[in-house]
This record gives structure tokens, C-alpha cells and sequence, in this order.
């Protein structure tokens, strides 16, 4: 009796394929690169499901052009040699129309050859350090003067404490030490002097903090500090672990954040963290309608599928980048009438959202995503209070005025990087 129930559940789904195959045509295939696994895992795998969430919306709304959506999942594991594999396979094996995915920019860096060899498209959903103006790539979260800039332009102002010594402490990888090299200079054109400047790199993985948490301690001794951390991955457990532990609290030196958001604080314990600080585009707390259904909608989706934590999961920065990267796209596909990549780019310009966090709005030329720009406290309950929101929406600017000021990103206007006049 099982076993034909469970025919007969195949042939209905069969018949459902078969309609939907006729009404639009085949399914439109789409590649998920993120880390199930390893150091990224516990930052990647939401991102995963929230992208399968967007397409289980699309398909029960009719689909993209009345095609149904087919995600093909690969896991590259936290391997960044492997994420290059994993992209060409979803490229020229599954034959996708477009892959969402990466988060690290060592991961990202590994697959841009890849996605650029063979006219790929990608939709990137975490902040970076900008430097990079590809024409394969939708950067959907934050570039350096939409989070990072404005977090510590807010520390030195009196409203953010008014700042005067930094220690930058990351992981050792492009991101931190590209983020760092702008804020650096950027400090330093403020008046800053390069001692009141500390810097600082940990490996993947890393999970002794004592001896640079007493070194931290030593450089806030007099007061003044802030840290600007830039740690990824599980490493970020231990860090502020130690942190606490060395008898070090907000008031004394407060940590701003750039990779730590709701769905890593989820696994940490959160009282040694009351009071620090990140700065994001979106944060689960922010109050709009949309999204109290979104975040509503997630974990009611985790629930569902029997996912970890079920609904007492939570949503975040990347993961509101990774869903409405989603819906642009299929917003660009219908536009474009086509899933051909190079019509879909085009179609991309200027596409405005209703995302969770409120509207956001694609750039006309240079790929990256006009956001609002939120700096949030760290509460007890692993939430964040916003403190501090920009004015509006903020234009991305992949190269720094710090370290890049001659430098544009533009494919309209130019092929890609140019020269400013």
C-alpha cells in the first residue's frame, strides 16, 4: 500500500512536471555554490536554504517566464580550489543559467576565472573589499564605503564615541587585509597617527585568542580603543570568547564587526557580547511588513523541511542578499524576455526590489547594489539594535577614494575599471 502511494505521488508529480514543461518549457536550471561544510559552514549553509526558499516562492508563484526553477546544490566544502571545480561543473556540466554563491573572497577570487572564461554569471551576496569590477559578477552585498568606511567614520565622530586608536585584527585572507589597507589610509588622511594604528592576522580556523586579546588589552589600556575585526568563520567563537574572559567589555573597548551577524550569534553565548558592534545593510530586527513575513517565512521553511533549529532560526545581512538576489535576477530573466547571460546582465541595471530590508536598487552600470547602510548594537538575545542608519540609499563604489581615488567601475560607459579623468 506504501509503495503505491508512493507511485501514485510520483505520477502526479510526474504530471505536474509535464504541464509545466508544456506551459513554459523546460525548467530553468540554477547553480547553489556554498559551503555545506567545513570552517564556512556555519555561515554558509542559510545561505543555501534561503536561496531554495526563493525558489520554492518562485515556482509555486508560476515559475520565470512560466518555467519552473531546478537548483542544483553542490557543497565546495570550505575549499577554495574546490569551489573553482564546483563552478565549472555547474557551468559547463549542469549547464546553469546562473549561480548564486561564495562567500569568503578567496572563494570568490578562485571561481572569477572561471565564470569569466566561460560568460558564467554569479550573484554575490556578502560584503567585500571592493577592488574588483567584473563582468561576470552581481555584487548584491556591501562594497568598503557601504559598511566598513561608515562604521568607523561613526566610532571617530562624538555620536560613536569619538574614537581615536584602532586595532584591526582579521582573518588572513584577501578581504580583511584589502578592507584593512583601505581603512588604514583612510585613518590615516583623517589624522589618525599611525601609531594609534594596530594590525593584526589569525588563520582560518584559529581558535587561541589569549595572547592577542592581552595585546588588545594592553593597546586600550588608556582608553580611546575600538576594534575593528574583520574574523570569519568559527574563528569568531573563541575570539570573543576570550575576549570576555580577559575581562574586556564594551565600554572599555568595543569590537565593530563586518562578518559576524544574527546567524553566527545564534551559536554563540551572547554575554560577553551585549554592547559590541557591526554595521550591516539589513538586520533581522528592522521593522517593515515585508519583513516580518520574510523572517516569518524562513523559519517557517527551515521548520518545514526538518532543517536545523528549524523556526528558531534566524535571518541576517548575507541572507537577505542571497534572497533578493534571487528575485532580481528572475526580475532581469523576465525583462530580458531570455536567460541568455549576456541579456540578463543588461536587464540587470537599474532593477529596484522590495527586499525584507526595504528597497534596494541595482546600479546602472557598475554591477554592485545601491543599500541603505545600518550600524547595529549586539543585545542579549543575539538580536541586533539599530543605533545609527544612513540617509537613504548609499552608492556602491568598488574603488576606494582612499587607495584607489583615479580608479572607476563602469560597463556601460567604459569596459569594466577605468581611468578617471
Amino acid at each position: 500500500m506504501a509503495a503505491g502511494v508512493g507511485v501514485a505521488a510520483l505520477v502526479g508529480n510526474l504530471g505536474q512536471y509535464a504541464l509545466s514543461y508544456a506551459a513554459g518549457g523546460p525548467p530553468i536550471k540554477i547553480g547553489v555554490l556554498h559551503s555545506l561544510s567545513g570552517t564556512m559552514a556555519i555561515s554558509e549553509v542559510s545561505l543555501r536554504d534561503v536561496v531554495l526558499m526563493a525558489v520554492e516562492e518562485i515556482n509555486k508563484a508560476g515559475g520565470v517566464m512560466g518555467r519552473p526553477v531546478e537548483a542544483k546544490v553542490v557543497d565546495p566544502a570550505s575549499n577554495w580550489d574546490l569551489f573553482a571545480e564546483k563552478a565549472k561543473q555547474l557551468l559547463l556540466e549542469d549547464k546553469v543559467s546562473v549561480v548564486f554563491g561564495c562567500w569568503t573572497s578567496v572563494s570568490r577570487k578562485s571561481v572569477l576565472p572561471v565564470f569569466e572564461k566561460n560568460n558564467g554569471l554569479l550573484f554575490y551576496p556578502v560584503q567585500y573589499e571592493g577592488e574588483e569590477c567584473s563582468r561576470n559578477v552581481f555584487y548584491t552585498g556591501a562594497a568598503v564605503n557601504q559598511q566598513a568606511a561608515p562604521a568607523v567614520e561613526y566610532l571617530m565622530s562624538p555620536e560613536g564615541g569619538g574614537y581615536k586608536k584602532f586595532y584591526l585584527l582579521g582573518t588572513d585572507y584577501v578581504y580583511p587585509r584589502t578592507t584593512n589597507k583601505i581603512l588604514r589610509a583612510m585613518l590615516l588622511a583623517k589624522g589618525v597617527p599611525a601609531a594609534n594604528i594596530g594590525e593584526e592576522y589569525t588563520p582560518f580556523h584559529h581558535q587561541d585568542y589569549q595572547t592577542i586579546c592581552g595585546t588588545i588589552k594592553k593597546f586600550a589600556a588608556g582608553g580611546g580603543a575600538a576594534v575593528i575585526r574583520t574574523i570569519n568563520g568559527d574563528s569568531n567563537v573563541p575570539f570573543y570568547k576570550e575576549f570576555g574572559n580577559q575581562g574586556l567589555r564594551a565600554e572599555d573597548a568595543p569590537i565593530m564587526a563586518f562578518s559576524v551577524a544574527e546567524d553566527e550569534l545564534r551559536g554563540m553565548d551572547t554575554s560577553a557580547l551585549v554592547g559590541h558592534l557591526a554595521a550591516w545593510n539589513y538586520y533581522q530586527s528592522v521593522d517593515t511588513p515585508q519583513n516580518k513575513k520574510f523572517v516569518a517565512n524562513f523559519k517557517a521553511y527551515c521548520k518545514k523541511n526538518n532543517l536545523p533549529d528549524g523556526e528558531n532560526r534566524v535571518t541576517d545581512d548575507p541572507i537577505e542578499a542571497a534572497y533578493f538576489g534571487v528575485y532580481v535576477w528572475k526580475q532581469a530573466v523576465e525583462k530580458a524576455g531570455s536567460i541568455e547571460v549576456d541579456k540578463v546582465r543588461k536587464a540587470v541595471y537599474g532593477q529596484k526590489f522590495l527586499a525584507p530590508g526595504g528597497q534596494i536598487m541595482m546600479d546602472e552600470a557598475n554591477q554592485h547594489t545601491h543599500k541603505p547602510v545600518l550600524i547595529g548594537e549586539i543585545l542579549k538575545n543575539g538580536q541586533f539594535k539599530t543605533i545609527w542608519r544612513s540617509k537613504g540609499l548609499v552608492k556602491p563604489e568598488p574603488w576606494s577614494e582612499y587607495t584607489n581615488p583615479e580608479k572607476g567601475c563602469d560597463w556601460i560607459n567604459h569596459q569594466g575599471t577605468y581611468q578617471k579623468k
